[in-house]
């Protein structure tokens, strides 16, 4: 039965590292003494698997978060050349959130074999939702839109057209509240189907309410006052990343997960022509409308106005081909299924 016993110490200093080669029944400590990070163990009284889904996932968490904690003491690059960024704000949300998916998913692959297929496809979109995110927040692209408007708008717009329908096509919520012990999962459980989060759920997800709110949130943060804080204060970047995402999330789930197909186009098609404006107010504008995100723009070889209005063209363009390209693909599965309620009406009347 349960025993003390010692999991693991890491020291800064590399040294005194151990594991015991009989772990029993234990629950995990945490503790900071100084700069050398702890991991001790004591008697446990809940059931052992919930107790191992836990320290696997926390053994793996701190491995990862000690491992980059050499680059979290340095967030901010330094000189001219295109490197990581490691905000410890934006590392630690998206290493919890692979690795409790990546848990759940490997937890629900052992146990299923009737679902695999589907749950292969929504692994892969989850994959590539959460690369695009590290793509966008963490690569080299991040440290370049700091200094460039254009590529600061082709940050945003991987969040808001690309990571976003993937994550809401990967289905996580299921995955994510498997890799849970079955207590805290039940919790959750009870605590989502409450009345009042399924009618809030059911109002932010409405077609009309989340386009508005999605549409609210892209025009509001690229108004020069707020795009500008947003651009000298860290806070406020993270808060504009953070709405964008949390945002085009709900939209994409109403349109993949809630509307019927053409109800779902039409939306699409509003999101579209309402960002290709704003894109195509920001490429025309005589004049700058955001200094301080284009104050390095020199640098590169462009003057402010040409930064700006490369990152106006970027949003009207490429970003308006993503909403369209949807848009079609929406369109044509509702006139496919209008055509097949069609057919099986005239066959039924027939008989």
């Amino acid at each position: 039965m349960p025993g003390r016993v010692d999991i693991v110490a890491i020291c800064c200093s590399g040294k005194d590292v151990r594991t015991a080669p009989h772990v029993g029944l234990c629950r995990i400590y945490q503790r900071i003494d100084g700069f050398d990070f702890h991991l001790c163990s004591f008697d446990a009284r809940i059931g052992i698997a919930g107790v191992k889904r836990m320290r696997t996932i926390a053994l793996a968490f701190v491995i990862v978060f000690v491992s980059a904690s050499g680059a979290f003491a340095h967030v901010e690059p330094h000189g001219e050349q295109a490197v990581w960024t490691f905000d410890p704000w934006v590392i630690t949300p998206l290493l919890t959130f692979g690795l409790l998916y990546a848990f759940g998913g490997l937890l629900l692959w052992l146990r299923t074999r009737t679902t695999r297929h589907a749950r292969g496809w929504h692994a892969l979109a989850f994959v590539g939702g959460w690369l695009t995110l590290v793509g966008a927040l963490v690569s080299p692209l991040h440290w370049l839109g700091e200094r460039l408007f254009s590529f600061h708008m082709i940050e945003h717009e991987i969040l808001m057209a690309v990571s976003a329908p993937l994550l809401v096509l990967a289905r996580p919520i299921g995955t994510l509240l498997r890799s849970l012990p079955r207590h805290i999962r039940v919790a959750v459980g009870r605590l989502l189907r409450r009345p009042i989060i399924n009618l809030v759920w059911q109002w932010l997800s409405a077609g009309r309410n989340a386009t508005l709110i999605h549409g609210i949130a892209i025009w509001a943060w690229h108004a020069p006052v707020l795009f500008d804080s947003a651009v000298t204060n860290v806070t406020m970047h993270r808060l504009q990343h953070l709405s964008f995402l949390l945002t085009a999330v709900i939209f994409w789930w109403s349109v993949l997960r809630r509307s019927n197909p053409g109800l779902a186009a039409w939306h699409l098609f509003i999101t579209m022509l309402h960002t290709s404006v704003l894109g195509a107010l920001m490429a025309l504008a005589p004049r700058l409308l955001y200094a301080p995100q284009t104050g390095t723009a020199a640098a590169w070889g462009l003057t402010p106005l040409e930064d700006q209005q490369l990152a106006g063209i970027i949003m009207w363009i490429p970003a308006g081909t993503v909403y369209a390209g949807a848009a079609l693909v929406l369109t044509t599965l509702w006139i496919r299924h209008a055509s097949e309620t069609e057919r099986r009406g005239d066959a039924v009347g027939a008989l």
